[in-house]
């Protein structure tokens, strides 16, 4: 089994729960991505279909949990998306409620449905697994991954055990990255950049259009500290019309400005986001309040781009603004 690091109080409650048999039939685990909410989801399936644990923790030795680290074992299941929006769909849905009533054929009698990145899982999706999650048979159990619990609608939250996963220590993310046979100039470079996300410091390093993205993060924070509106435009455009990618750009230059409104009230704040020095810079030029603007600005152009709204469009209009306010 792979080790998981930080998260010690969660890790513990998951093993109370099976030592005391109280183990929850549905669960969403939700965090930033690559903050490990997907291995917390394999790790307790793997608790519920261990055949020996030890001390409420799976064995790591036995079939079952070797089958659920190879992610072949047969009754966990691994719930597929479909579509061009690669979702959730009600056809999805109505196979899950189907194969559910099917008894397991497993010496624990269990059966482990896991629905990965749920962002993308519609309200009438959901509506559809009401009725299972509030009343699922008594060998079958639900897991949920996603950003945010609030990704669900208020019933399934009210009818699932809700728990956060966050990134672990730097000095954890350093320890897991070395131990996977990482460079030790590699390491510091990832983790500078995405600090105790495991995750996300693994992909960077593995990656280059991950490195790609973060180094147009970083000509975006310059172009925006140079108050260069041609430059920032240049850089918007080069992202294209990949939503994923814009996506992630943005996240990581609005953690950048959240870092620059923190700094602005505590220069020794922790940073989240992936260069210090350019928000350190911007903490320099725009108040707290300006930094609130800019986060607002970049929230709506990407909810515009949720509501299909055309990209080239959106940030040309998240260009001006973002301008305007440091103007």
């Amino acid at each position: 089994m792979k080790k998981i690091y930080g998260n010690k109080q969660l890790l513990a409650t998951l093993v109370g729960m099976r030592e005391s048999g109280r183990t929850a039939h549905s669960l969403i685990f939700y965090g930033e991505k690559g903050s490990g909410r997907k291995l917390m989801a394999d790790h307790y399936a793997a608790q519920l279909m261990c055949e020996a644990p030890v001390g409420g923790e799976p064995c790591g030795k036995c079939a079952a949990c070797r089958n659920v680290s190879t992610m072949s074992h047969p009754d966990v299941i691994y719930v597929p998306t479909e579509g061009k929006l690669e979702g959730y769909t009600v056809k999805i849905a109505r196979s899950v409620i189907r194969d559910a009533a099917v008894m397991p054929n497993n010496a624990t009698g269990r059966k482990v449905y896991i629905f990965r990145d749920c962002r993308k899982m519609s309200v009438v999706t959901q509506n559809m697994l009401l009725k299972l999650i509030e009343e699922p048979p008594d060998h079958a159990y639900f897991i949920f991954t996603a950003e945010s619990k609030y990704e669900f609608l208020p019933t399934i939250i009210s009818r699932c055990v809700c728990f956060g996963v966050s990134p672990c220590t730097e000095e954890e993310a350093e320890q897991s990255l070395i131990e996977s046979g990482h460079s030790s100039s590699e390491v510091r470079a990832a983790v500078k950049c995405f600090h105790g996300n495991i995750g996300m410091c693994t992909d960077y390093i593995v990656d280059p259009e991950l490195r790609k993205r973060v180094d147009l993060t970083k000509r975006l924070a310059d172009s925006i500290i140079g108050k260069d509106e041609y430059g920032l435009n240049l850089a918007l455009f080069s992202l294209g019309s990949s939503r994923n990618d814009i996506r992630e750009v943005l996240s990581m230059t609005d953690k950048l400005v959240r870092d620059c409104a923190v700094l602005n009230r505590r220069p020794d704040a922790d940073m989240i986001g992936c260069y210090r020095e350019g928000a350190e810079k911007l903490a320099g030029m725009v108040t707290a309040y300006q930094a609130v603007h800019i986060h607002r600005s970049i929230e709506k152009a990407w909810g515009a781009m949720e509501a299909n709204v055309n990209p080239p469009l959106v940030l040309a209009a998240l260009s001006a603004e973002m301008i305007e306010i440091v103007r």
